[in-house]
């Protein structure tokens, strides 16, 4: 009989050990889910502060090469690029950087990827209208609807290959060369009906959109 209460005693006690294990085991999960759900927000807010970035220095660079900065006076525009340059340099200076985990044949995709975009990015000052519509196609290929246009099956296959976040980065790096590109072509086209030193200007100011 005393044998058996010891026994008893025993396995209450490994009981009770084990349900506190599993207890603290339980809250230790539940606060690593909910530090997941923190790291994700950080991630998503840090993507987002990229993006903001990437469309400020977009929108600088416009209001710069706008038709409207040429028909002012050059003292005003003069005054405006200074502005302009200042608000260009304090942006400049947040750097935010969310690094994409990969695996081997991701990274490869996405060196490839890249590589397409470069090379058609390089043609743009010699033929900007096959540039264009290469860069079209590229684009139709990131694109989850169906473009109106044709779409670069190859271009598309390695894109899947990549990372998600990569997928996004890469479609969204299309879709500001080919606003620039629509700058650019009315730059031109204004171009061709200036005339005097200011044409010069023009051109240059075209032509850094892709440098």
């Amino acid at each position: 009989m005393a044998q058996a209460k010891i026994n008893a005693k025993a396995n209450e006690g490994r009981f009770c050990r084990s349900s506190s294990m599993a207890d603290r085991s339980s809250r230790l999960l539940e606060s690593l889910d909910q530090l997941e759900l923190r790291v994700e927000a950080l991630r998503e807010a840090a993507t987002a502060i990229e993006q903001e970035r990437e469309i400020l220095l977009e929108m600088i660079h416009s209001i710069q090469n706008s038709q409207d900065m040429r028909q002012i006076s050059d003292g005003e525009r003069e005054e405006l690029n200074l502005t302009a340059n200042r608000l260009m340099g304090r942006t400049l200076t947040v750097e935010v950087s969310v690094e994409t985990i990969r695996n081997p044949q991701q990274q490869e995709s996405l060196k490839h990827a890249t590589r397409i975009i470069d090379e058609v990015v390089s043609k743009f000052l010699n033929d900007l209208g096959n540039a264009k519509s290469h860069l079209m196609s590229l684009y139709g290929a990131c694109s989850s609807e169906v473009p109106p246009g044709p779409i670069d099956q190859k271009f598309q296959s390695i894109v899947i290959g990549c990372a998600l976040e990569d997928q996004k980065k890469i479609k969204r790096r299309l879709e500001t060369l080919l606003r620039n590109i629509e700058s650019s072509d009315k730059a031109i086209k204004l171009l061709e009906h200036s005339k005097g030193p200011g044409s010069v200007a023009l051109q240059q100011n075209a032509d850094s959109r892709f440098n």
